[in-house]
């Protein structure tokens, strides 16, 4: 059985790409240099040996003489630099078309339907923000009125946060729902609604990442799609399902951290996950499968330490998938194909906490691979065109 096997360390980019002034970011980012600077080197010696070191020059990350594996940068087509837009390129889909941004906050209209159709009272804040200031500042307000907390960011995102022991975590899933219908019937051109749920701990607001859901819009056709009508399984694990709106998948299992999703990803690659606990009501294995896909989101790096400027804990999150590579790598098959890569920047290291428009890094490895420099590559959906290649 032959098995592509995708991990995206989100917002992993190494520099500017050339339009991203259009983007409002500088041409000095680097999300990857800069930690690897800032932590003065980093010791991800199993990427290294792919040839990580070999696209550019990171410290402490060596260039090898003998690299195992194929390594090069790719460059975005897509009109963004997201989550979405990105993981749907590596999937096959370009966006000519940006998303929707509101950066003035969102229209009173849409806000207006948003309370009448959930019934919540109001809402706070509708501006863009960080999401951990955003509740630290407006926790008390929130407990006294009990409205939710709307914001969104320099993303194209509708952002909805909450204490789930002041209202139950359903309720914000069915709120996010309902804005996901809202933006969809108008033309609001919303890429993700987010729920971002929190609790108060030792008297602080703390996101709960493991109950964090995003309801993207529903993608028209993607290499997902083609393996899944082929009567192949797709994987998603960490938050790939609610990236591609379950359009494409078989299975799905959400993650609570990195190392869960990266020992969930072990266990895909080792045939030991539980599939029919996680499987889709409607999965049917029935075809004969031409090849399989492990597709995995690793967000800390994004959401934890990106957004929040904390390139120390980056460098340890990206130290921490490396440990995880030699043993997904060891239990692979002949017929397993490994890609390693990003789906956008977030400089940990520059004014501001939004995500920056880089380039990103692609390690793809095999036990038969040809080693070699792949160069720059134009688009994300190398990375489908390989998995089809792979597969079909």
């Amino acid at each position: 059985m032959k098995r592509a096997i995708v991990m995206v360390i989100d917002s992993m980019g190494i520099g500017a790409m050339t339009d991203c002034r259009e983007f409002n970011d500088i041409p000095e980012c680097n999300t990857l240099k800069h930690v690897c600077e800032f932590n003065n080197g980093l010791n991800v010696p199993n990427m290294q040996k792919i040839g990580l070191g070999n696209i550019q020059d990171f410290k402490g990350i060596s260039k090898e003489a003998a690299p195992s594996g194929q390594y090069g940068t790719m460059l975005e087509k897509s009109k963004g630099k997201d989550t979405t837009t990105g993981h749907w390129e590596m999937a096959g889909l370009i966006s000519p078309k940006p998303f929707s941004t509101y950066p003035e906050g969102f229209p009173s209209e849409l806000i207006e339907e948003f309370i009448k159709l959930t019934n919540c009272g109001g809402v706070l804040a509708n501006r863009p923000a960080s999401g951990t200031a955003i509740i630290a500042e407006l926790n008390e307000e929130h407990h006294k009125t009990k409205y939710p907390i709307v914001y969104t960011s320099a993303d194209s995102v509708f952002q909805i946060a909450l204490d789930t022991d002041l209202i139950p975590l359903q309720t914000l899933y069915e709120w996010c729902e309902i804005a996901r219908k809202i933006l969809d019937k108008g033309d609001y051109n919303v890429s993700r609604v987010i729920a971002r749920p929190y609790k108060v701990i030792d008297g602080k607001p703390t996101r709960i990442s493991k109950d964090r859901r995003d309801y993207s819009m529903v993608p028209s056709h993607t290499v997902l799609n083609d393996i899944k009508n082929s009567g192949g399984k797709v994987i998603a694990i960490g938050k790939i399902e609610d990236i591609f709106s379950k359009s494409g998948i078989t299975h799905a299992i959400h993650t609570g951290s990195n190392k869960e999703g990266l020992e969930l990803t072990l266990k895909a690659v080792k045939n030991e996950l539980n599939l029919e606990k996680i499987a889709y009501p409607d999965y049917k294995n029935e075809k004969t499968s031409m090849g399989d896909l492990i597709f995995t989101n690793l967000v800390d790096t994004d959401m934890l330490y990106g957004h929040r400027n904390d390139p120390k804990g980056y460098g340890q999150a990206i130290e921490e998938i490396d440990t995880f590579v030699d043993d997904i790598i060891e239990n692979m098959t002949n017929e397993d194909l490994l890609i390693i890569t990003a789906d956008h920047g977030c400089d940990p290291t520059v004014e501001g906490t939004d995500h920056t428009r880089e380039k990103v890094p692609v390690l793809v490895y095999s036990k038969n691979i040809e080693p070699k420099n792949l160069g720059v590559i134009n688009g994300f959906d190398y990375v489908a065109n390989v998995i089809k290649e792979h597969i079909f």
